[in-house]
């Protein structure tokens, strides 16, 4: 009679790459394999002979994992996906690394810390597109910055006369690539009017002062349909509005701060979500002006403003209802 046991698995992925760190009862295995869907099954097939339990853990390395993931989405697996940052910090002091001992120390990682974490569960097909067509919109957007950003230097060579060819240029490119967020966002929208659940969620969320379309997408892309992070709270810790404690013993006592550990993208779009709605005539324009008078910090006050937005998301997602502007606020 075969000995199954639980088998712990590091991966680290590269993009033509993957390296394997298995350990079992007995020793730890490297292999190194194709980043392939097909040589990924071969080597998960030869472990599911002598294992009962395959836990593995992985970096979140974006496009690089797809494989991975489809090759395990009918596999009896246990697929936990972690942040880089997460993984860098629990190591404490090392010193070098390679791939083949970054598959170590994920393994190690995940066979200590796999019951504090949350199983990976497989987006929906709309999911992955909207989130691919995001991540293109972004890229478009930085691209954007930098053009705006190189004419205030053209200046620079009037003398030489190159200013204006060069302008030409910049000009002729932007267009372009306001031609393509353009697409890229009617694509979105299309994505979005054609799926159901995504439609009626949007639908909802947009009822909430101060949640536009592009913050509607994002929220719905990084939390998973609101599968991934169900509870608000977590979402203004993910997204860097909840300000934590510092302080030690009677020696260290500052005033609680925001944590930089957040998603930037996501903080700036609620910031911006934030601003809007307390220009405008609603509950969260009235909260806010109240917090002001009562002697709090303008960006303090913001802050909370935007960590009201999320609450009012989830809620109105949770409830299935459109939420009502109340003129007058109650706490």
């Amino acid at each position: 009679m075969k000995n199954f046991r639980t088998v712990f698995m590091g991966i680290d992925v590269s993009k033509n790459t993957l390296d394997f760190c298995i350990h079992d009862s007995q020793n730890n295995k490297n292999y190194s394999i194709k980043n392939s869907e097909k040589e990924i099954m071969k080597l998960f097939n030869k472990c599911t002979s002598y294992s009962s339990c395959i836990i593995v853990g992985v970096e979140n390395t974006g496009r690089y994992n797809w494989p991975l993931y489809h090759a395990l989405l009918d596999k009896d697996v246990k697929l936990y996906v972690v942040s880089p940052l997460h993984l860098k910090r629990s190591m404490g002091l090392v010193r070098g690394k390679n791939d083949k001992i970054d598959a170590e120390r994920i393994m190690m990682f995940i066979k200590k810390h796999h019951y504090e974490l949350t199983p990976w569960k497989a987006p929906r097909l709309q999911i992955q597109k909207l989130k691919v067509l995001l991540t293109e919109r972004n890229f478009r957007i930085r691209m954007k910055r930098q053009l705006l950003a190189s004419q205030k230097d053209y200046y620079l060579m009037k003398n030489i006369q190159m200013q204006k060819p060069l302008l030409e240029l910049n000009c002729e490119l932007l267009n372009q690539i306001n031609q393509q967020i353009k697409a890229l966002e009617e694509t979105i929208e299309e994505l979005i009017m054609q799926d159901k659940q995504l439609h009626n969620k949007a639908k909802l969320m947009q009822t909430v002062p101060g949640v536009g379309k592009i913050l509607c997408w994002v929220m719905l892309a990084q939390t998973n349909e609101f599968k991934n992070i169900s509870n608000p709270r977590k979402m203004a810790c993910y997204s860097g509005v909840v300000p934590f404690e510092n302080r030690s013993g009677t020696s260290l006592i500052r005033k609680p701060r925001v944590s930089f550990l957040a998603d930037k993208q996501m903080k700036s779009l609620l910031h911006l979500g934030a601003m809007s709605a307390i220009r405008l005539d609603n509950d969260l324009r009235i909260y806010y002006q109240r917090k002001v008078k009562e002697g709090k910090n303008k960006m303090s006050a913001l802050n909370a403003v935007r960590n009201k937005i999320i609450h009012r998301v989830f809620a109105v997602v949770k409830n299935q209802v459109p939420y009502e502007n109340k003129l007058i606020y109650s706490v």
